[in-house]
């Protein structure tokens, strides 16, 4: 069952008034939700409440608050994607994936051999924003994550503060993951960041960047995976090796 993102303010001895636009238009019109009807909801302190609908008017729908904890749903380590966003549905489909495993924020970063340019990529962030709250609410995530302006990986490199950077790379990898992770265990507070590159690869003046700031260059298997495939796979590898 989707939840939906409150404000705890909006709960008072109990009852829960939803009067804002986007919660109550999705309620009210497309789930056109009853009374008696059980929905879940989670407010910035990551509190995720239960409650039956009580009342549904033309502006406001009122729920009764049956039960409340803290939510559990997100990774007990923060990991971030920095990714040279791709065209179309592929690029929708990273970022929905992103945050249903869990990501804390998205990097789109401009390379030398990415797809888009930065106009195009500054007009579709907020795009992107809105796929990753839709997302959060589908897999009952404890927050949403970040989309944030376009970088650089050098940028992200010199600024990003992360405590670990790996690069997935097509060819010229110096370990694959598995082997590069059990020499070098990940810390549960450790700030991470995985980089993959866009269709075409890193050029050769980003690869001699990673090599020149040792940043390991990591490989997922023999097989060429599609940027897309490699994000997810990528991600999905280092959270079952260090995820709870």
């Amino acid at each position: 069952m989707p939840h939906f993102f409150i404000s705890s303010n909006s709960i008072t001895e109990g009852i829960l008034t939803i009067s804002d636009e986007n919660n109550y238009k999705h309620i009210a019109k497309s789930l056109r939700a009853k009374i008696g009807e059980k929905l879940l909801f989670i407010d910035e302190k990551q509190i995720q409440h239960e409650g039956i609908v009580q009342k549904i008017t033309s502006k406001l729908i009122e729920v009764k608050i049956t039960k409340s904890a803290k939510s559990n749903r997100k990774l007990d380590f923060a990991l971030y994607l920095a990714q040279s966003p791709l065209r179309s549905d592929a690029q929708s489909l990273i970022v929905e994936k992103a945050t249903e495993l869990g990501v804390a924020g998205l990097y789109p970063i401009l390379t030398d051999n990415c797809a888009l340019n930065k106009e195009v990529i500054n007009k579709k962030i907020p795009k992107w924003q809105k796929t990753m709250a839709e997302a959060s609410k589908q897999c009952e995530r404890a927050d949403v994550p970040t989309c944030f302006e376009h970088a650089t990986i050098q940028t992200l490199f010199e600024k990003g503060s992360f405590d670990r950077i790996f690069a997935f790379v097509e060819r010229k990898a110096c370990y694959n993951l598995k082997e590069y992770l059990r020499k070098n265990p990940i810390k549960k507070s450790e700030k991470i960041l995985v980089i993959i590159g866009p269709e075409g690869g890193f050029s050769q003046d980003e690869l001699e960047f990673f090599k020149q700031n040792k940043i390991p260059m990591l490989s997922l298997g023999n097989l060429i995976l599609k940027a897309e495939t490699a994000a997810f796979v990528a991600l999905g590898n280092i959270i079952y090796e260090y995820s709870n």
